[in-house]
């Protein structure tokens, strides 16, 4: 039994190396390889290239790095070849996974998406390239099962897999009780991405200085993906005058800490629903992709917690301006009326009741070794 298993940014790594773990507790010997990064690769996954590690966003920046990705398509069809997966599993990423996926579907290989691209937010017309490509899209928001079935596709709900992860791991409770024991604690989050902590630090840190001429007793605390990202915020924040910490590899016990939070727009936001933590959503881009981004939309919210909700729980900033006031407003907000921050905690605990179930990668393990199984058998 063999699977490919592809994830093209650092969330999608996380969720297919807790893939890979339950592949392995329901079919102990089977081969996985693929493309990912450091999670796959800590699950014994022999990787290919850290796609993953090199992760791009944005119209522009993609069509830079198409050369590498065709030529990397030629070295994962060679693999094909040598080591035929009983089914190809992509991670979200959309534009280049579809390759991939027309690429394994012309060599009769099983196609599967698992946390599927969000093409009723932004791309609904493109659905037809994965008609044409994907055999089954194991769906993680409830929704998205009736979108895509009423379009064509083969679904199944198994649930979002970050509540997976945020099940199993527990905050660090030093570390929080030494983040509590002052004024009000707010969770900076720039994102995971390269792109995105260059371009949202600036924002993040206008927004504290607003903070804290407001609320001089309040702390920041940085939650940052790369040692490489937090000493450059660390670099950044030593010359300015409100008190601030930057950590990596930290981010359950930053969130843990705060009494609310600024986030990069991602899946770090069911992180912070997980928590209950009021938070301000920021999205950076250039006037030319926000302009884009507007004409491709068609859902009202960018965050999956206001998706989920069917509501705005988190108000979300959505901007080309280098320094826009909102997510500050919004902080002092919560900071100064204890009855409107303690009316967002409910609803969070509410909205986390009723969609934060673990175990979406267990079942789409046994998905996948069923339809293996089911292959082999065929073959037979």
């Amino acid at each position: 039994m063999r699977f490919f298993i592809s994830a093209g940014e650092p969330s999608g790594d996380l969720h297919a190396g807790n893939l890979a773990t339950s592949l392995r507790q329901d079919a102990p010997h089977c081969d996985i390889y693929g493309l990912g990064g450091p999670r796959l690769r800590a699950a014994g996954v022999d990787l290919l290239y850290p796609l993953a590690e090199h992760a791009v966003m944005g119209f522009i920046a993609v069509a830079g790095v198409v050369p590498a990705l065709a030529d990397l398509l030629e070295r994962i069809t060679d693999a094909w070849y040598r080591r035929r997966p009983d089914a190809v599993v992509l991670i979200d990423y959309p534009g280049y996974h579809w390759w991939v996926a027309a690429r394994a579907k012309a060599l009769d290989i099983p196609v599967v998406s698992f946390v599927p691209p969000q093409l009723w937010a932004w791309a609904g017309h493109r659905v037809r390239k994965m008609r044409r490509t994907f055999d089954k899209v194991l769906c993680a928001l409830p929704f998205e099962q009736e979108w895509f079935a009423s379009r064509g596709l083969d679904t199944e709900y198994i649930g979002h897999p970050y509540f997976d992860e945020l099940a199993k791991h527990l905050p660090d409770a030093t570390f929080v009780s030494r983040a509590r024991s002052g004024g009000p604690v707010i969770g900076m989050l720039p994102g995971s991405r390269q792109g995105e902590v260059k371009h949202n630090t600036d924002w993040l840190i206008d927004s504290a200085r607003t903070i804290h001429r407001d609320r001089p007793d309040a702390r920041f605390l940085f939650a940052c993906y790369r040692e490489s990202h937090r000493d450059a915020i660390a670099a950044r924040l030593e010359s300015e005058s409100f008190p601030a910490e930057a950590h990596v590899h930290r981010t359950a016990d930053v969130i843990a800490s705060s009494d609310a939070c600024i986030a990069v727009s991602g899946s770090v936001g069911l992180e912070l629903l997980w928590h209950g933590k009021p938070s301000a959503v920021i999205y950076k881009t250039n006037r030319t992709g926000r302009v884009l981004f507007n004409l491709l939309r068609t859902t009202n919210y960018i965050s999956l917690v206001n998706l989920l909700a069917g509501r705005e729980l988190f108000p979300e900033i959505l901007t080309s301006e280098p320094l826009h006031p909102a997510p500050a407003q919004h902080v002092l907000r919560w900071l100064s009326d204890p009855g409107e921050h303690s009316r967002v905690v409910n609803e969070l605990r509410d909205l986390k009741q009723a969609v934060g179930m673990p175990g979406a990668c267990d079942r789409a393990a046994r998905y996948l070794v069923s339809l293996a199984s089911h292959s082999a058998r065929q073959a037979a």
